[in-house]
């Protein structure tokens, strides 16, 4: 699909903007919604630690096994039509998991949601490629993600507070009823070019020699220099995002509930914040000529580093640590774009969607693997902190393995192999 020949300016600019951005907003509230009403789930359900794992991350299962036939969707059908469609199917979500009588119909919900709010950033950066004069697309998606982080702040002290009036189901209704007024918006706001120049460029490449294609990109070996980021550091981070933050809040450093809600909202903040200074730092970052291995890098040893100053620290000052962890891991999504901007335009959907879903296969895995690790060890005897510690100190040995590979790779980036045999 070409860029747009006249991009959004002004007020068209905004809605289309606004219109996404609510709809992330939504995605990620619920994304982490789990991690403030988690007692209460386990209270009213009596689940282990491995239960409540697998429950959250039913929303990466269903998120990930959406995200091929959503490239294709994405790629075919455009932006618009694909996330209006998709919410519907999350407030249906939402429906299920508030009137949900046990833990199996909990599990359907949330996966039911995932697979709802799949498209929910991927659309719009799609759309946006289209919509935007490509010198916005970084500082776009640094926005986005601002909206997204966003809307996990929403879900940390706010759903605390609501929870005596309307508890953890009344939650979902209310979630439920603003994703049919983003739908809505969506479909009658958003213009429909980018749906018809995605048709016409679908067409295209059907009839070429090239037709766009999921083997072109996972083949390449640069998408798996960056993909393997997806795979263990962020993953990992995501992880404790949305569950095992508001656990490791209260397990840990023994923090009352609503504490561990405050400081919760403190780590979205912080990561709102991060996206913020990432929308003014990566575009200066690009004009002075810093190769995205080494940008990439430099977060991943920060991450690191947090991560592993949070394992050894048990203080209860040590949430404040929590704060720089969020602002180091904001590097990721710069990441992304760059990928999906080193394959030819035609792929696009298809290389964003596939890094998502290597990354939310990824969480699925460490999110649900994270709390079998502590299980596994308290049955061993351990003390309760002491688990939580060692289950972090796990993932850092295979970040180190991930950052080994990043740095050794020699893979080029696809335009630049082409355009040097041309």
């Amino acid at each position: 699909m070409s860029p747009n020949p006249n991009p959004l300016r002004g007020r068209p600019a905004v809605v289309v903007f606004a219109c996404f951005a609510a709809g992330y907003f939504l995605s990620f509230a619920l994304r982490s919604v789990n991690a403030v009403i988690a007692p209460e789930l386990t209270r009213e359900f009596g689940l282990t630690n491995a239960e409540l794992g697998s429950l959250s991350a039913a929303y990466f299962l269903g998120f990930s096994l959406l995200q091929l036939p959503l490239g294709i969707w994405l790629d075919r059908y455009g932006s618009r039509r694909v996330n209006a469609g998709l919410l519907l199917v999350a407030a249906v979500g939402c429906a299920l998991f508030a009137v949900a009588p046990n833990v199996g119909t909990l599990w359907a919900g949330r996966a039911l949601i995932g697979v709802g709010v799949a498209g929910a950033l991927m659309a719009a950066l799609k759309g946006y490629r289209f919509w935007y004069a490509p010198r916005r697309l970084q500082q776009l998606t640094a926005w986005m993600l601002m909206a997204g982080t966003a809307g996990a702040l929403s879900a940390t002290v706010p759903v605390q507070r609501m929870l005596p009036l309307l508890g953890w189901r009344g939650v979902f209704w209310l979630v439920g009823l603003l994703l049919l007024v983003v739908a809505v918006a969506l479909f009658r706001l958003v213009p429909r070019d980018e749906e018809h120049a995605t048709a016409a460029s679908a067409a295209r490449a059907a009839a070429s020699a090239r037709p766009g294609s999921y083997g072109e990109v996972f083949r390449d070996g640069y998408f798996w220099r960056f993909g393997v980021l997806a795979v263990l550091p962020q993953a990992s981070y995501v992880s404790l995002q949305t569950l095992w933050a508001g656990p490791w809040f209260v397990d840990v450093l023994g923090m009352a509930p609503s504490r561990a809600a405050e400081a919760l909202f403190a780590f979205s903040l912080a990561s709102v914040i991060g996206f913020y200074v990432q929308s003014w730092l990566v575009p200066r970052i690009e004009r002075k000529g810093w190769p995205m291995v080494r940008y990439a890098a430099t977060g991943m040893v920060l991450l690191m580093t947090m991560k592993l100053s949070i394992a050894l620290v048990g203080a209860p000052w040590a949430w404040m640590l929590w704060v720089p962890l969020a602002l180091s891991a904001t590097c990721f999504p710069a990441v992304q774009t760059h990928v999906s901007l080193s394959f030819r335009p035609e792929l696009t959907g298809r290389v964003y969607t596939s890094l998502n879903m290597v990354l939310f296969v990824s969480i699925f895995v460490t999110q649900w693997m994270f709390g079998v690790a502590i299980d596994a060890l308290e049955g061993l005897g351990w003390q309760r902190p002491e688990a939580f510690r060692t289950a972090l100190g796990l993932w850092l040995v295979f970040e180190v393995a991930a950052l080994g590979w990043l740095l050794l790779s020699k893979a080029r980036a696809p335009l630049a192999r082409a355009a040097a045999a041309a």
